[in-house]
Formats: C-alpha cells, structure tokens, sequence
C-alpha cells in the first residue's frame, strides 16, 4: 500500500471515530426527559425533526438554531444545562434544519437563509409557541434568527425577548476571513458538479481535497482537519453542505440590526477563521442595547468550546425577560467598553471534533479563566 493511501486509511479510521463519537452525543438528545420527537411540515412540504420539552405553558421558552453541516445535538450541553438549572419552569425546543441530521431533504434552490426563517416560524407557529422567547443560533443559525426577525411583523408568531447569536454574522461573509471563497466561482462550479454526480463518485474526490487542504493548513493539524473534513460528508449530504453556499454570499441582514429590540448578547471568538470577530462588533454596535462577549483564544466552534459563556448569556436573557433590567457586565465577567458594547477574555475547552463546514480549524487546548477588568 502506497503512503497517500495509508494516509487515506488513517483519515478514514480516525473520521469514523468522529463520526461514531457524533452519533453518541445524538443519542443524548432522545434521553432528555420528558421530550416529544416529532416532526414538523413546512409551508413547502419538508419534513423538519423537533424536539421539544417542557410544557406550552413554561414561563419561558429557548429555541436552539444550529450551524451548517451541524445538527441540534450541537447544543447538547446547553440543553442539558437549560433542563437542569429551570427543569420544567423553561421550554426548550431544538430542531435539524432541511437537509441536516433527522430533518428530510429539499431541493437545493431552498437551502436559503430566508427559507430557514420561513422554517423557524413554521416551527413555531406548529408548535404554539406564546409567551418569552429566546432565540439561541450558532453561525448559520444565528443569520436564520436574524432573517427571522427581518420578516414583517404579521409573518412572526412570536416576538423573541431574548437573542443570542454565536459565532455568526449580518452579512458580508464573502468580504472576510476564510468565508472569501465564496466570492470565488468555486461554490456555482460544486453546485454544478453535484447536480450531475452521484454522490458516491463525490465521495470519492474527498481524499484529494483532504490532502490538499492539509498541505495548506501545514502539518502540525493535517490529520484532524482532514478528519472532520471526511466526518462532515459522512453525516451531511454534500448537496446539503454545498447547496447553502450562494445564499451564503448573498446574505444581508444589517439593515435589520436597528430595528431589533430583544435584549441581546453577541459572542465572538478572536481565532475563528469564518466569523472573525469584526462580525460581531458590528452586529452589537447596529443593535441598541446589545452586549458582546469575545473570547480571544475561542474559534469557530463555541457551544462547544465556551458552553459556561453561552449558557450563561442565555440565562440572563431569561431573567432579563421577567424583569427587562439591564445587562450586568459585573455578572457576565465583562468590562465596559462602550455604552452597550461589553468584552470578555475567556480561555477554551478542549479542541472537539467538529464537521469541516462550521469549524476548519480550532485553537490548541488553553487553560485558565481571565475576565477583564
């Protein structure tokens, strides 16, 4: 056997394992206590799995918007958080967008942010969601929370009293950090190989790619990053994974930010490659009130990474709802810096092993706590 192609072989056993560690963290969510499995039809007909717990009547209820490539067990550790610390007195629901996870396919012209808005408000007009809302969305996520709020008053079941965005963006995702490549003729030309290759022919094209990547990531990170690579095509259809890309580039929501009045926390990592943290400066200065939390030595990945941070946003926004008192920076471990912008030094868990399309690479495991001020 040929050294690329023992490689190849190692890149396989080690994306199994991720791709088997995945389906363990997925099996959580079918233990949480109390919850209904079901599943939710679109206006267009797309079957969408749910999972919600707790009851319609909860002082308070949490929806989870997850990122690209990923699925609603990647917010396990906040659900888990969220059932143990308010147990029935908060609602929380989470589901797998079109395309991802236990959620049916669609055709590829609506793998669109707009279209997951549209999705989120099926969802929780189904669901008969009233009362305080948060909405919680990672990257991807996050642009559905903000096409959410975009959409006329008259098509939003529920005004959301709380938001957290993690890791995401208002726009311009093609003008910075890695996401530039979808300025590039690449995304049209893998939408164009897909429609007219079998998806185990596009299989097939992902040790190249993964050796390619590895080469220009160097070699101190080759074998995760080609790992997750191969973990993401092993759990996401790649016409899911590519079919969301020129929606991607076209995404705008900053005209959205001022008209926002949910009380809001932005959280931002200083390494993360595909949302640098100019995002989240931007999208916590465009909405009034609204505080921001960056974590330095953080990337793309933080439900994962910082799950205490995020849990703890949440958290706030759900006193926050019953009271509408102020952010407390004191509370969330952060300094002023301006009248309604906040930051926080925060080292990160260890790395995890993520799907490629929401996490290309991750910080080495840092340890220690540093809040400013």
């Amino acid at each position: 056997m040929t050294a690329p192609a023992i490689f190849a072989s190692d890149l396989l056993v080690e994306a199994g394992s991720a791709v088997e560690a995945e389906r363990r963290r997925s099996s959580h969510m079918s233990e949480r206590p109390h919850a209904k499995h079901l599943l939710v039809r679109t206006s267009d007909g797309v079957s969408l799995a749910v999972s919600d717990t707790g009851s319609p009547t909860a002082v308070h209820t949490v929806v989870f918007l997850h990122g690209l490539c990923l699925d609603q067990s990647s917010w396990e550790r906040q659900i888990s958080y969220l059932l143990r610390r308010f147990e029935q007195s908060v609602r929380v629901i989470s589901y797998d967008h079109r395309g991802h996870g236990g959620s049916a396919a669609a055709p590829m012209d609506t793998y669109r942010i707009d279209q997951l808005a549209d999705d989120l408000a099926q969802v929780l007009s189904t669901l008969h969601v009233t009362g305080p809302l948060t909405l919680v969305g990672h990257s991807m996520g996050g642009m559905t929370a903000l096409a959410y709020l975009a959409r006329p008053a008259a098509e939003r079941p529920v005004e959301p009293h709380g938001l957290v965005l993690v890791a995401t963006a208002a726009g311009k995702l093609a003008a910075r950090g890695l996401a530039r490549l979808l300025a590039t003729p690449a995304p049209a030309a893998l939408i164009g190989l897909i429609r007219h290759t079998p998806e185990h022919a596009l299989h097939a094209l992902v040790g190249p790619v993964c050796a390619t990547l590895s080469r220009w990531r160097g070699h101190g990170r080759r074998t995760t990053l080609a790992a997750t690579v191969l973990a993401a095509l092993a759990t996401t259809p790649m016409a899911t994974a590519v079919g969301f890309l020129p929606g991607l580039r076209a995404y705008n929501q900053y005209a959205t930010l001022a008209t926002i009045h949910a009380r809001t926390v932005v959280i931002s990592g200083g390494a993360d490659p595909l949302t640098p943290p100019s995002h989240a400066a931007e999208m916590s200065a465009g909405i009034y009130g609204a505080d921001l939390v960056h974590l330095p030595l953080a990337g793309h990945m933080l439900p994962q990474q910082a799950p205490h941070v995020i849990n703890d946003a949440i958290r706030r926004t759900i006193a926050l709802s019953q009271r509408r008192e102020p952010l407390s920076a004191r509370r969330l471990g952060m300094r002023s810096v301006d009248h309604h912008s906040r930051s926080l030094s925060q080292g990160t868990t260890q790395e995890q092993t993520t799907p490629f399309c929401d996490q290309l690479t991750t910080p080495r495991t840092t340890t220690g706590f540093m809040a400013a001020g």
